[in-house]
């Protein structure tokens, strides 16, 4: 292929997110002697919290995907993508509706979530919804030409729900991004510090790290970075313990690596991760890991002793808690930095465009 492969990168928005954060990551280190990109974000620039260098972005400054739908038709009938890669369910499921005008573009949409977990712990009912009465959600994803999940129990889960050839899921492992930033060996052994960051949601286990916390007996602190709908729940529940002043609470933050690097243990209460991207920002800075062993990527990321704990139950993390082990931060860092560097993860997309294209 002698010219540039054109790629459309479509995001809901480029808010404080994971998927946010790896898909703009990735449109912006493909090859660009060989990839033309341009990322596609259908909300508003003012609420983005990504910069992004070096390839075109487009705002469609619009509140709801579904009100994107005609506008995107139009764009990639007059600027002739090869290649559409969307993320986020209810965004793949209108990509893969349009697809249909579209046969010879290549339609890939990324997964994101342990959906058969997650629908367990959803906090609200979910109202009538057309697209799930007329079975579009389904229909939407078979159109996709390929699916990229983050983890192996996330493929396992995603083919457990819709009938898709297995060959056109693949597995992507999301990128360490941030090499640079190191944590010091040597940390005031006084109190410990933990560090939790994520959405404020049943489902990431606030509420647990909270009931084995207080449970501890020596001195700590703990940072929580994140916003989300269960707010108020969490915040509750730390008064009840008794816990307002270990606690610090910081909705967002543009220096999360500075953060991690100031504390001991990164700690993930979740109950499922696609490919937890704070844990392994963690990790990539030298900062070890205690997460429950959880449906998802989490264990394709951490290793017993190498660069933190899995455990199976809240005896078991008060347990790892109370450890004084002796961490080697540039050992967590290489450990992980093997596995999932840019240069590899890059890599794999770019052959997975390649490969797409290059199909009878």
């Amino acid at each position: 292929m002698s010219k540039k492969i054109k790629v459309f990168f479509i995001l809901p928005t480029l808010f404080a997110g994971g998927a946010e954060r790896v898909m703009s990551f990735v449109s912006q280190n493909l090859n660009k002697e060989k990839f033309d990109v341009t990322l596609i974000v259908i909300g508003f620039e003012k609420e983005s919290k990504y910069e992004v260098k070096d390839i075109t972005v487009t705002y469609l400054s619009k509140k709801r995907v579904l009100n994107s739908a005609l506008i995107l038709t139009k764009i990639i009938y007059k600027q002739h993508p090869q290649i559409v890669l969307s993320s986020i369910s209810h965004l793949n499921i209108m990509m893969g509706l349009i697809s249909k005008f579209f046969p010879k573009v290549k339609f890939i949409g990324r997964h994101a979530t342990i959906s058969n977990v997650a629908i367990k712990y959803k906090t609200a009912k979910r109202k009538f919804n057309i697209s799930s009465l007329l079975k579009l959600d389904s229909i939407g994803i078979k159109n996709l030409n390929y699916i990229i999940c983050q983890s192996s129990d996330m493929k396992n889960d995603f083919l457990d729900i819709y009938d898709i050839d297995a060959n056109n899921v693949k597995i992507i492992h999301n990128p360490v991004t941030q090499i640079d930033i190191v944590k010091e060996r040597n940390q005031n052994k006084e109190i410990k510090k933990f560090i939790t960051i994520g959405r404020l949601s049943k489902i990431k286990g606030q509420l647990r790290l909270l009931d084995v916390l207080s449970r501890l007996t020596v001195p700590f602190h703990f940072t929580i970075i994140g916003t989300g709908s269960y707010s108020e729940v969490i915040h509750n529940k730390i008064k009840e313990l008794g816990l307002s002043e270990n606690i610090t609470h910081i909705e967002y933050t543009d220096n999360v690596f500075l953060h991690l690097i100031n504390h001991d243990m990164f700690l993930q209460g979740s109950y499922s991760e696609g490919f937890p991207n704070a844990l392994l920002e963690s990790c990539s800075v030298g900062v070890p890991v205690i997460a429950f062993n959880s449906p998802g990527g989490t264990k394709e990321i951490v290793s017993n002793g190498i660069n933190g704990y899995l455990v199976n139950n809240e005896d078991e993390f008060l347990e790892k808690l109370y450890e004084d082990k002796d961490w080697d931060p540039k050992s967590i860092r290489e450990f992980v930095y093997e596995k999932f560097n840019k240069e590899k993860i890059i890599k794999q997309y770019e052959t997975l465009f390649f490969d797409i294209l290059t199909q009878n």
